[in-house]
């Protein structure tokens, strides 16, 4: 089961700077091939499926305990579209094309079907597959698959990165590039633990370093690249047998940490009355408002 929290993972900077390409750019982040929407689904499945988890129980942890995380990494993704999106339009009578300065942005799909928001899809607009999901039921090659998955995702972060200079969009990369660099080294150590085989000789992947990249460095300075957290309150503890050890890139000694991370909270999401969203007035408010003091019978 899964225990939510109204919190997301990082505090995204409140910006008055509508960049819609920005949006559409960090969709790769969301419903690309290599997206969070696929890390999270290939695990799930995988966790869904695993064979022997009796007998490979720190494995089975492993890759249960990243699910829960990827969950939320779904959400921050998509707080930062909406981040970029944010004021893109402003409310006029429709006469006045009140949505015009959308026709023309690489996704016109925000303003016709989204409301100015997060959509499943790729930074090019194609939905998410399910055909991106592998569960072979073989746990070496699942595992390479992960390594393999984490690299694919952290190389694309790191050109979205490089594409846009929203604050948004890159407090967020940022702080997935620390933590998509957990997960390479985490499935690195899980297949050595397995097989034997120093995979850690195979990163970097391009480059498990964040330096170059200013929106990594407080995260680094908190050793957030060093915890691997079980997102539970009492279980998945079994990932202390492969998370252990001293980080391959700074030597700093590796951390798993019971529970999940503290959050902060997620920010009002205001309307966007152009987009008829969430198509009440003020009277309707109002009205909603008196229905429930009455049904809590609050007078």
């Amino acid at each position: 089961m899964f225990k939510r929290f109204d919190e997301i993972a990082i505090e995204i900077p409140e910006v008055e700077r509508p960049d819609p390409n920005a949006a559409a750019a960090v969709q790769e982040l969301m419903g690309g091939k290599f997206g969070e929407m696929s890390t999270l689904n290939n695990y799930l499945f995988q966790s869904f499926n695993f064979r022997s988890k009796k007998k490979l129980k720190p494995f089975y942890d492993l890759v249960t305990s990243i699910t829960a995380e990827e969950l939320g990494h779904v959400e921050l993704v998509a707080h930062a579209i909406n981040k970029c999106l944010h004021g893109s339009t402003s409310y006029k009578e429709p006469d006045e094309t009140p949505l015009g300065p959308l026709k023309d942005v690489r996704n016109t799909y925000y303003a016709l079907a989204g409301a100015q928001a997060a959509l499943p899809v790729d930074s090019m607009g194609r939905p998410w597959s399910g055909e991106y999901v592998f569960n072979s039921g073989n746990l070496i090659l699942d595992l390479l698959h992960n390594f393999f998955l984490e690299c694919g995702a952290r190389t694309h972060k790191m050109k979205v990165y490089e594409m846009t200079d929203h604050p948004a969009a890159r407090e967020v990369v940022g702080y997935l590039l620390v933590r998509g660099g957990v997960h390479v080294v985490a499935y690195a150590k899980a297949l050595e633990v397995a097989t034997g085989v120093d995979v850690g000789k195979l990163i970097p992947i391009p480059s498990l370093s964040n330096k170059a990249f200013s929106e990594t460095r407080k995260y680094e300075s908190r050793s957030l690249h060093t915890k691997l957290y079980t997102n539970s309150d009492g279980d998945f503890t079994a990932i202390k047998q492969i998370w252990k050890g001293l980080h391959p890139e700074d030597g700093q000694p590796l951390e798993v940490i019971e529970g999940s991370p503290k959050g902060f909270p997620i920010a009002e999401a205001p309307e966007v009355p152009e987009e008829f969203a969430p198509g009440f007035s003020q009277e309707d408010f109002l009205a909603i408002a008196a229905r429930l003091q009455q049904a809590a019978n609050i007078h």
